[in-house]
């Protein structure tokens, strides 16, 4: 009997131990399951940043970009130029080639640079006058505030007999009529280039201001207020004239029809 009472409390030991066992394994799933899990690849992780690593240099032997350099405000590569004493001459004169209007004396000293212009105006002479000593067929003038190469008036028939092989743009006689009276006798108004023509002249004054010979100079305070008509600049240096003082007199025209 003692031996059944022995096995009795073996067995109530060993149902106490496991129910401890059961009872510990449970306590550490719950411990498990509160403790928030840490999964690396789950957003929100925290993981150890890696050591920065600095890439190697190569060496690929292509040139390094040029760096672009930032101007100055208000101020270009091209004010910067300026030309030397031995310059001034030959660069004029390539000015006035290439020059499709007359260039005014201040804009040629603009383009030269920081030279002054007293030094501008004397290479501006000795060019004129190198051209005079030379025998050149052309000549350095002064035409409609300007200054510009252009051929001289004794070689004229030659050049108008090579022009005659090329596509004419010439006026016609009326258009050529009406410019001279408007020349002559600017501002003027159609009423009163008809007095002096005797004829209409509307279709030349069209053809004259396409072809900017002519200009409009307001209106005249008289009945109507009619449109005066005068001289363009293109008029200048079409016909090479340094301003209107240099067209001919009514005496010259006199001795022509002589």
């Amino acid at each position: 009997m003692n031996d059944e009472m022995h096995d009795s409390q073996d067995s109530q030991d060993s149902q106490d131990s496991l129910e401890d066992l059961s009872a510990q394994n449970h306590e550490q799933e719950q411990e498990t399951a509160m403790t928030p899990h840490t999964d690396p690849a789950a957003p929100g992780a925290e993981l150890s940043e890696p050591e920065a690593v600095e890439p190697e240099a190569v060496d690929s032997g292509a040139p390094e970009p040029a760096l672009l350099v930032e101007e100055p405000a208000g101020e270009s590569l091209d004010d910067a130029i300026t030309a030397t004493r031995e310059e001034i001459r030959p660069v004029i004169e390539c000015l006035l080639f290439v020059a499709e209007e007359p260039l005014p004396f201040k804009q040629i000293c603009k383009v030269l640079g920081t030279v002054p212009e007293e030094e501008v105006s004397i290479a501006l002479n000795d060019l004129i006058a190198e051209y005079e000593q030379r025998g050149s067929g052309l000549e350095i003038r002064e035409v409609a505030g300007g200054w510009r190469i252009s051929t001289r008036p004794q070689h004229h028939d030659f050049i108008r007999k090579y022009l005659k092989t090329r596509p004419s743009a010439r006026l016609s006689l009326p258009a050529l009529e009406t410019l001279a009276v408007i020349a002559y006798k600017q501002p003027i108004t159609i009423p009163e280039i008809l007095d002096i023509r005797g004829v209409s002249s509307s279709s030349a004054i069209k053809t004259l201001l396409e072809k900017r010979l002519i200009v409009t100079k307001g209106r005249k305070e008289t009945v109507g207020r009619p449109m005066m008509y005068g001289t363009s600049r293109e008029f200048l240096i079409q016909f090479g004239l340094r301003d209107l003082g240099e067209l001919p007199s009514m005496e010259d025209f006199e001795d022509l029809a002589q």
